[in-house]
């Protein structure tokens, strides 16, 4: 268990390099995989991708995000979560590892943008950076799962149905101020190196986020559209989780 910065215990996972792997700057590297909303450190889908990574050769830190899995508090949808990432970075670099990358997926993408740009200069910062299914902007509702989504964290009968039936408790207090939006954050993060990864099928978010995150970048970021990809995590197969891997840890 971790304690973010204001409080909430976190549980996360340390996964150490493989040890058939001697290439010391791929093992120095530790992958920080930061899940979407309803997501945990125990789904299967991040652990498929944890496995994924440290096929690479790196060690993998998973977490779950508060209100999430084990972790305590409630869910602040992209907000306050990037305390826990904090958390869990500055885990892998008391771990020895020199090297600190993220990734995210979905909700956990925008944390990892926004978390780079704010942890700039800190022992919280990163050296990589890849947003899988993020969303470029906040509040929007522009697609049927989006609409449903903010049913479930506006509403009280909402609320409860992420509960109960999606295992996620969800803060009913709106955002007090505004987080600083993705498309925001990307221009903050240079030189950090920037990897944006979208889906042509994603339901949730349509192609002008990634387009829109990307050329927020000025240049400096890099772009996968996806043949036939959905969304997030649960969509990422394993030859893209293995050119994921091989960015993050070689980049």
């Amino acid at each position: 268990m971790l304690r973010t910065d204001d409080g909430v215990r976190i549980e996360a996972v340390y996964e150490p390099p493989a040890a058939s792997v001697t290439d010391t700057a791929v093992t120095g590297t530790a992958v920080v995989v930061a899940h979407g909303f309803t997501g945990s450190a125990d789904r299967p889908a991040v652990r498929r991708a944890a496995r994924a990574f440290a096929e690479r050769g790196a060690a993998v830190v998973t977490f779950s995000f508060r209100g999430h899995g084990g972790s305590g508090g409630r869910s602040t949808v992209g907000d306050r979560e990037v305390l826990d990432l904090s958390a869990a970075v500055r885990w892998a670099r008391a771990l020895g590892h020199a090297r600190v990358v993220t990734v995210g997926f979905s909700m956990g993408g925008s944390v990892v943008l926004r978390h780079a740009a704010l942890e700039r200069g800190t022992e919280g910062r990163v050296d990589a950076v890849a947003a899988v299914s993020a969303p470029a902007r906040w509040y929007y509702r522009g697609t049927a799962p989006m609409r449903r989504l903010h049913w479930v964290v506006t509403r009280p009968t909402g609320r409860l149905v992420g509960r109960y039936g999606l295992r996620t408790r969800i803060d009913r207090r709106a955002w007090d101020p505004v987080p600083l939006s993705p498309v925001e954050a990307v221009p903050l993060i240079a030189p950090v190196p920037l990897l944006i990864v979208h889906g042509d099928r994603d339901a949730y978010f349509p192609l002008d986020h990634p387009r829109t995150l990307a050329a927020a970048g000025g240049g400096s970021a890099e772009l996968w559209l996806e043949r036939g990809m959905g969304h997030a995590e649960n969509a990422a197969d394993e030859e893209l989780l293995a050119r994921l891997g091989d960015w993050l840890t070689r980049r």
